[in-house]
C-alpha cells in the first residue's frame, strides 16, 4: 500500500497588529486638527484688516471677483490717484461698501461723484437719522461701521483727504448758544476722529470744514434731510510731490557736477597766482641782501 502524500505546512510571517497602518491615518487626522485649532486661535487674535484679507481670500482665491481682498488690497504702496484713474478708486469703493452689514437700509444715503476736486464722498441724513443723531454729533452704529471701512480703504492711499460738514436751514432756538456753525464742523470733526482711529493716516487729514446751511444739497428745499450731510474728499495727489524726490536727486547730482567744475575752475586760478607770488617772497631776500 503506497504511502500517503506528505503534508506541507506553510507559515506565513506578517507584523502583528500593532504594527499595521491604521494608526498612521488616526495621526494625521488628529494633526490636521490641531493646525486648524492653531489657525483658528491664530486669527481669533488678529486685527481686523487682517481678517478681512483672509476672508477675501477663501471667498475668491483668484482674486477677481467683488469682495474684499481684490481691488486696491495689498497695493497700497504702488496705487497712486489721480486724475486718470479716480474712477478705479469709485468702484473699489462702492464695492467694498457692498460688504457692510446694513448696506440694503444706507445705499440710498451714500452718493459718490468724481470732481475737480478729487473723489467726493456724501453721507446725507433721513428724517429719523441715518448717520448721526438728530441735532448731535453723536454718530450711530451704522454710520460708525461706514466710516471705519472708509478708512480702512482710503488708509491705504497717499492722497489727502478733506472732511467737511452740513447741515439743513432749520435753525436752532434763538436763546441757544449752540448753532448750525457748530454742529457742522462737530460731526466732521467726528468723523475724523473715529477715521483716523480706524485706518486713516495721522497726516491724511488736510481739512476740516464746516459749512452750516451756506452750501445747500437742495436749495429748493432748504430744510430736507439730505441737506444734513458730511462729505469726504480724496483730493489728487499734487505732482509735485510726486517728483519732489527726483527732483531732488538730479538737483544733488547736478550740485555735485557743478562743484567739482567749480572746484576745478578754481584751481586753476591759484596755479597761476603762484608764480606772481613768488616774487613776492624773494623781495625780502633782495631787500635782505641791499642791506
Amino acid at each position: 500500500m503506497p504511502s500517503p502524500p506528505p503534508i506541507i505546512i506553510k507559515k506565513k510571517g506578517g507584523h502583528g497588529g500593532h504594527h499595521g497602518g491604521a494608526w498612521k491615518v488616526a495621526y494625521a487626522d488628529f494633526v490636521t486638527a490641531m493646525m486648524a485649532l492653531f489657525i483658528v486661535l491664530w486669527l481669533m487674535n488678529t486685527s481686523a484688516p487682517v481678517k478681512e484679507a483672509v476672508a477675501g481670500y477663501f471667498k475668491d482665491p483668484s482674486g477677481t471677483s467683488k469682495m474684499v481682498g481684490s481691488g486696491l488690497a495689498g497695493a497700497a504702496d504702488n496705487f497712486t490717484i489721480n486724475k486718470d484713474n479716480m474712477h478705479e478708486l469709485k468702484d473699489q469703493l462702492e464695492r467694498a461698501i457692498h460688504e457692510v452689514p446694513e448696506f440694503d437700509t444706507l445705499k440710498n444715503h451714500i452718493d459718490m461723484t468724481v470732481t475737480n476736486e478729487g473723489l467726493r464722498i456724501e453721507l446725507t441724513e433721513s428724517a429719523a437719522g441715518t448717520f448721526f443723531e438728530s441735532g448731535s454729533s453723536n454718530m450711530s452704529h451704522e454710520g460708525a461701521d461706514l466710516l471705519k471701512l472708509l478708512a480702512h480703504e482710503l488708509g491705504k492711499l497717499p492722497n489727502h483727504i478733506a472732511m467737511e460738514g452740513h447741515t439743513d436751514a432749520k435753525p436752532y432756538k434763538p436763546t441757544a448758544s449752540y448753532s448750525n456753525w457748530e454742529l457742522s464742523v462737530d460731526r466732521a470733526n467726528a468723523a475724523r476722529r473715529l477715521m483716523q482711529n480706524s485706518g486713516l493716516q495721522s497726516d491724511q487729514v488736510s481739512q476740516v470744514r464746516g459749512f452750516a446751511d451756506q452750501k445747500l444739497r437742495k436749495p429748493d428745499a432748504p430744510q430736507d434731510p439730505s441737506n444734513r450731510r458730511i462729505s469726504l474728499i480724496v483730493q489728487y495727489l499734487n505732482k509735485t510731490k510726486e517728483t519732489s524726490a527726483e527732483d531732488a536727486a538730479q538737483t544733488t547730482e547736478a550740485g555735485k557736477g557743478e562743484k567739482g567744475e567749480k572746484s576745478d575752475a578754481a584751481a586753476k586760478p591759484e596755479s597761476s597766482e603762484k608764480p606772481p607770488d613768488k616774487p613776492a617772497e624773494k623781495t625780502p631776500e633782495k631787500a635782505q641782501e641791499k642791506h
